[in-house]
């Protein structure tokens, strides 16, 4: 008994889990309106009046990061003293990039610039001025505070998992609260339940709009038929295969996805700088850093309190994002905090926060600058095309650009890659959480999930559910946000506690 016992606690959250992912994509199938139309109600609520709260959370978390990564603490290794990291540093900034913004940095690269440019959130009145504000509010959004939001996650559970002994699950953010066995706890299996429907619901709904974006692809360049019956074929061989990497291993399958996602990053951007307007793209570059500098601190508070244009673009992009980055938090911190074994917390923060943050400058200052290039010096009007289609943003420019071609049907093999990387992260944490933590999970857990993933986006493609999923993932940013704000205390608590005043850290 005590072992069939011990066995049922152990799959509480695996098969709760489970039950919970079904019932809530059965509501969205039996009444897509009606469910649709409830969780835009509550993120409209919750973006409405707080908004604020927001705000002010995804920007503790970055002063979070840099206090914690100057204090005395910051030379502690996230591991034991002597450990060495587990992958190269290329491989690890690789395998940062795939699981945090690989399939987003491609699919708003060029698309949100120039909806920004239509928009002209800041009010420019010359099309010049409403090029650099659109730099400037597409940076802000895949700058510091999302990489934060992953870093406090993951610097949490990184030292009481690789630290402590904890179990890899969100509930072991907790343990200076629930104690060791947080996990146990009917609230840390509350929080871990949560944290499987964010990371299934996040990354299945990311699933379906790349797919999307691939059967555009597809039909730009090979006239292939946009539809749905593509896309849902399209799903169950991406499925397929990042199942297969998944299960064959963080070393072997997604560090090799990783690494070519990176190598062709480089090979893309590298090729575009150099045919496309090399000279706009520079001075793009040196102008959305320095516009975002200069203004960090004024667009990272803007909360629009008596209304006006800018408040609807800051409740549809802005704090949609943040929200979005919250709810990504527990599967990307726990990936990257499997990654980061061995690090030191201040090489931790300098990667997680400047590395990807300059990564998403150059990008955008690439891809979004060509395409602010083509549209305000005349060459065409691709801005409205990219507002009233968005998954065609990326095609549209390389039409304009020598090697377009070549370069488009790379891009769309990097957004493919980007896609099964992000799965199979994905896929590696749900197993993770899934089965009490293990660093290396059961290939029949991974195995269930993957296909459980794909299997949600094609339900939600079919459906057409995608954006009430997505919606209801992000309203679960809400209380996330919290458990982060009390994740940040409890580690600081922890190290206090471990490392008094006057004690040797390492």
């Amino acid at each position: 008994m005590d072992n069939a016992a011990r066995q049922k606690g152990k799959d509480f959250v695996y098969y709760s889990s489970l039950i919970v992912v079904v019932a809530v994509v059965l509501i969205g199938i039996a009444i897509p309106v009606q469910f649709g139309t409830f969780t835009g109600s509550i993120f409209s609520f919750l973006t409405k009046y707080l908004g604020w709260w927001y705000m002010l959370a995804v920007n503790f978390f970055v002063l979070f990061c840099v206090i914690i990564s100057f204090s005395r603490f910051g030379k502690l290794k996230m591991g034991h003293p002597d450990e060495k990291p587990e992958f190269s540093t290329a491989s690890w900034f690789a395998m940062l990039f795939g699981a945090g913004h690989g399939v987003g940095m491609v699919f708003y690269g060029v698309a949100e610039p120039l909806i920004n440019y239509v928009v002209r959130p800041f009010g420019a009145t010359s099309n010049a001025q409403a090029a650099e504000d659109a730099m400037r509010a597409s940076v802000i959004h895949w700058g510091l505070q999302p990489w934060a939001v992953y870093a406090v996650i993951a610097l949490s559970l990184a030292y009481f998992q690789f630290r402590k002994g904890a179990p890899g699950l969100i509930s072991s953010l907790f343990l200076p609260l629930l104690g060791k066995d947080a996990a146990k706890t009917p609230i840390g299996r509350i929080i871990d339940i949560m944290a499987v429907f964010a990371t299934i619901a996040g990354v299945a709904t990311s699933m379906g709009l790349a797919v999307v974006q691939v059967n555009s692809g597809l039909n730009f360049l090979f006239k292939i038929p946009d539809n749905i019956t593509i896309q849902l074929s399209l799903i169950v061989v991406f499925g397929f295969f990042y199942t297969f990497c998944t299960a064959t291993g963080l070393d072997k399958g997604i560090k090799l996805l990783a690494n070519s996602n990176l190598t062709l990053c480089v090979a893309l951007s590298a090729g575009l700088l150099l045919v496309g307007p090399t000279l706009t793209i520079i001075e793009t570059c040196v102008a959305a850093m320095g516009n975002y500098l200069s203004n960090l601190v004024s667009d990272s508070f803007k909360v629009a309190p008596y209304g006006g244009p800018y408040r609807d673009w800051l409740d549809n992009w802005t704090l949609y994002y943040w929200a979005w980055w919250i709810a990504w938090g527990p599967f990307v911190g726990s990936f990257v905090a499997r990654i980061s074994r061995g690090r030191t917390i201040r090489e931790f923060v300098a990667g997680v926060l400047i590395v990807p943050t300059l990564g998403g400058f150059a990008w955008f200052s690439i891809f979004g600058g060509t395409a602010l290039h083509i549209q305000v010096s005349g060459i065409a009007d691709i801005a409205q095309i990219v507002k009233d289609n968005i998954s065609v943003g990326i095609y549209q420019m390389y039409d304009f650009v020598p090697l377009g071609d070549i370069m488009s049907v790379l891009m769309m093999i990097l957004l493919i890659i980007f896609l099964v990387t992000s799965a199979s992260s994905s896929t590696y944490v749900l197993a993770m959480y899934t089965s009490e933590g293990a660093l290396n999970p059961p290939k029949t857990r991974m195995a269930i999930w993957g296909t459980l993933q794909a299997g949600l986006a094609f339900v939600l493609l079919l459906t057409g559910g995608i954006k009430s999923l997505q919606t209801s993932s992000i309203v679960a940013a809400a209380p996330f946000s919290i458990i982060m704000v009390m994740a940040c205390w409890c580690l600081w608590s922890a190290l206090k506690k471990d490392f008094p005043e006057g004690t040797e850290v390492r």
